[in-house]
């Protein structure tokens, strides 16, 4: 029980750290470009990434090691993982200083993600295990479709 309280707690800092995110690089783009803010988000990312990375490697470095072979294994597209980011960066920025504003960008970036999600499980993409889709799902998805528009309909 502790660990799925993490895990919920944690998904909320996540979520948190999102909006956040979002926010600011919305702002940075309507200063200067929606390119110019996902360019400078994804190098501190890479910076930030690097320096962990570093860390990572001075606390750990007696564990084991990784060999080529290890690393002849990973599939090349494991590392395109950056393009979906730099995409949602720029269309975040685009979005949130649009009429959609921040909470009606996110709430819609949350349909996106659970409907990829069902997509994702259904046909097993990126290694994940397959699963069926059962009508409580399409239920989820409504629900959040649903708050989607009162979000971004409901204001007065």
């Amino acid at each position: 029980m502790i660990g799925r309280s993490k895990d919920w707690l944690l998904a909320m800092v996540g979520g948190s750290l999102l909006a956040l995110m979002i926010n600011y690089n919305s702002l940075l783009a309507k200063h200067t470009t929606p390119m110019f803010a996902s360019w400078v988000a994804h190098g501190l990312g890479a910076v930030a990434a690097l320096v962990l990375v570093v860390l990572y490697s001075r606390v750990f470095r007696s564990a084991g090691k990784e060999t080529d072979q290890q690393r002849a294994k990973i599939p090349l597209w494991f590392y395109l993982g950056g393009i979906p980011g730099a995409f949602t960066v720029i269309l975040a920025a685009v979005t949130v200083n649009s009429g959609l504003t921040l909470s009606g960008t996110i709430a819609l970036m949350l349909l996106g993600q659970v409907l990829f999600g069902l997509v994702s499980d259904f046909f097993g993409l990126f290694g994940t295990p397959k699963r069926r889709i059962v009508p409580s799902d399409f239920l989820v998805a409504l629900c959040v479709l649903s708050g989607s528009a009162l979000i971004i309909f409901g204001r007065a």
